[in-house]
């Protein structure tokens, strides 16, 4: 019996060490609470962005926001290319090749940013950490279902406690960064901008 619980012990730790890892201090959970809060509380949002890719090279654009679940990426020229979450997919256009790969939007890090009612306690939603610095907020999760999909760590300021910057790590530890400017939450917005409808063939519209 008793080398039946020595080598339980491990084991017994390991899940311990589980569960403390995800145990947050007070200031931690305020700031978990806040950034629910905030991005609870945006229903449309318009920004510039700065994308920063794994290889170290910049693109910028504008990025719309309608949650739950719409988002548009527009790639300044030359980039051919363009990203629309329309509520179900997550589509990846190349505008230069007219062709576009559909994902399930709760397959990628972006479900998470455009949930419905977005709690870090969801099921749904593993919480991974939480830093706090001076001035910042970082807040890391992935999709609970399939964490490999890809991590997602919200950066927020702490005054006034907005949303500046994504970061996506994928499954080949490869990051992307998107940093935001000039956000205007609460604008209208077409919801035509939602929407991917592929060009006929020869180009022609």
């Amino acid at each position: 019996m008793l080398r039946k619980f020595l080598l339980l012990l491990p084991v017994i730790a390991a899940m311990t060490l589980a569960s403390q890892a995800f145990a947050l201090t007070a200031d931690e959970s305020a700031a978990v609470k806040k950034a629910e809060d905030h991005l609870n509380a945006i229903k449309t949002l318009k920004a510039r962005f700065l994308q920063v890719n794994p290889d170290g090279k910049s693109v910028e654009g504008d990025v719309y926001l309608a949650r739950p679940g719409r988002m548009r990426l527009v790639y300044d020229p030359p980039t051919p290319m363009f990203l629309v979450a329309d509520g179900t997919f997550l589509i990846y256009v190349d505008t230069e090749m007219n062709d576009a790969s559909h994902i399930d939007l709760d397959d990628t890090p972006a479900g998470i940013l455009l949930k419905d009612n977005l709690s870090f306690s969801d099921p749904a939603v593993k919480l991974g950490g939480v830093k706090l610095g001076p001035g910042i907020v970082e807040i890391t999760a992935t999709m609970a279902k399939d964490s490999s999909a890809g991590r997602l760590t919200l950066v927020f300021s702490d005054a006034p406690f907005e949303l500046r910057q994504w970061r996506v790590l994928d499954a080949q530890n490869k990051e992307v960064s998107v940093t935001l400017f000039e956000a205007k939450s609460g604008v209208a917005l077409d919801r035509e901008l939602f929407r991917y409808q592929p060009r006929k063939s020869g180009g022609r519209e």
